[in-house]
């Protein structure tokens, strides 16, 4: 039976999923965002994860259509979910992009189509709240008239060599055999190979735990950080010298955020607590990380202060939005905690960033996007996000601190010469 694949969902995930699947097959695109489905049928990708040629290239083919209406997808076979999954104001986790993407495919849903799920969700999520949905939606009974699969996503936002089709995927599904035929459609674009894991609980299991082990490697180089701080040692000095052993682990301290390290642990934890056990070095790992900006927004207020600044009314000008560089994801951005809390201190702060888009910084944050500031009128600047552009203003500022020494100079990242610095996590 020829294959047409329904993509769920084309933000960072959904799109090039759809496009790399559209070299072989029949791909329909579906948002619920329409501006996003108009901006798509030109070739424009706001995310930047998918080039025009090469979006514009599958459009003119005819392999990939783009829709809001649930009308157009109600001939395909395979709905692939790829909507977010974040958390609540609590840190629980939020589950309404899930359910009601899994109630439009409902509403389509045929005998003998599969659903594929590609969302970070905790084990025991797909089956226990989503098919739940296609069965009330469908008048279906889920494995025997449709069936259901787990592959989870594992883009990287802004990484242009480790691509959906060049990393290993994970895969899974509801019987042995609609298990090995995910497993083989995954096979057929996925250059890096696949894993077919033993249930879609053990592949949820593994997605959830791959980030949130990333969140407590950085917790404890976080940790360090404030330790070697109140013993005025340079924590990056600290970790080039460990890092000299073999099997040391090149982690760096850091803001934590984006849609999953800052968020999937939160999801584990859930599930743990619901099944009565308190999960001590997962929250443990959450607490240092959620604290950082606050952190560095006090070093910034006391090499403020040392450097002879009044803090109600001085001007702070932060680098960087995004929640990582060269890459326009503003989703769960960590540098809101500096900014919040310098504003906490009366400071006025700015913020500037080539990457990020202006009105959905608005629209989140609350705040404008300055536009080619003088870095002259500032007290202070910190550097939060490491995009190539600001490597341009390193002698810009070298100069001016020639000039005006009390000029304070933080960076997060490690980014600027040291020597330039007045301080760094």
């Amino acid at each position: 039976m020829k294959k047409t694949i329904t993509i769920i969902g084309l933000g960072y995930v959904g799109l090039p999923l759809a496009v790399a699947f559209s070299k072989k097959y029949d791909v329909i695109g579906f948002d619920i965002n329409n501006e996003r489905i108009k901006e798509l049928k030109k070739g424009y990708d706001r995310t930047l994860e998918v080039s025009e040629e090469e979006l514009k290239e599958a459009i003119e083919k005819n392999n990939i259509k783009f829709t809001s209406s649930l009308e157009d997808i109600k001939d395909a076979n395979i709905y692939i979910v790829t909507v977010p999954t974040p958390i609540d104001s609590h840190k629980n986790p939020d589950l309404t992009p899930l359910i009601m993407a899994s109630r439009s495919v409902g509403r389509v849903l045929k005998r003998g189509d599969i659903v594929i799920y590609e969302s970070t969700v905790y084990p025991g999520c797909t089956e226990e709240v989503c098919v739940p949905e296609l069965e009330r939606e469908s008048g279906l009974k889920f494995n025997k008239d449709f069936f259901v699969g787990y592959s989870p996503e594992r883009i990287n936002p802004g990484d242009k060599e480790h691509t959906v089709t060049k990393i290993k995927k994970v895969t899974s599904g509801s019987t042995p055999e609609i298990a090995k035929e995910i497993d083989e459609l995954y096979s057929s674009i996925i250059e890096a190979g696949t894993h077919l894991a033993s249930s879609i609980k053990v592949a949820e299991a593994a997605k959830v735990i791959e980030n949130a082990q990333r969140d407590i490697n950085i917790a404890f180089v976080n940790e360090l950080a404030r330790i070697f701080d109140m013993l005025n040692i340079d924590t990056l000095d600290v970790l080039e010298a460990a890092g000299t052993k073999w099997n040391f682990l090149p982690f760096r301290p850091g803001l934590v955020g984006g849609h999953c390290i800052g968020v999937d642990p939160y999801y584990l934890a859930y599930k743990a607590k619901e099944i009565g056990y308190h999960p001590e070095i997962i929250l443990a790992g959450r607490r240092t990380n959620d604290n950082m900006g606050i952190f560095v927004a006090n070093k910034v207020i006391k090499l403020l202060i040392h450097k002879g600044h009044t803090i109600k009314g001085s001007k702070v000008l932060v680098l960087g939005i995004t929640f990582k560089e060269n890459c326009p994801d503003i989703r769960n951005s960590r540098v809101i905690d500096v900014v919040n809390e310098l504003k906490d201190f009366g400071v006025d702060v700015d913020v500037v960033d080539p990457w990020a888009d202006k009105e959905e910084v608005k629209r989140e944050y609350g705040f404008e996007l300055k536009d080619n500031p003088d870095l002259r009128d500032y007290n202070g600047v910190v550097l939060a996000v490491s995009h190539n552009e600001f490597k341009d203003i390193e002698n810009e500022l070298k100069h001016i601190k020639s000039n005006n020494n009390n000029l304070v100079i933080y960076d997060i990242k490690g980014f600027f010469d040291k020597s330039l610095v007045d301080g760094r996590l």
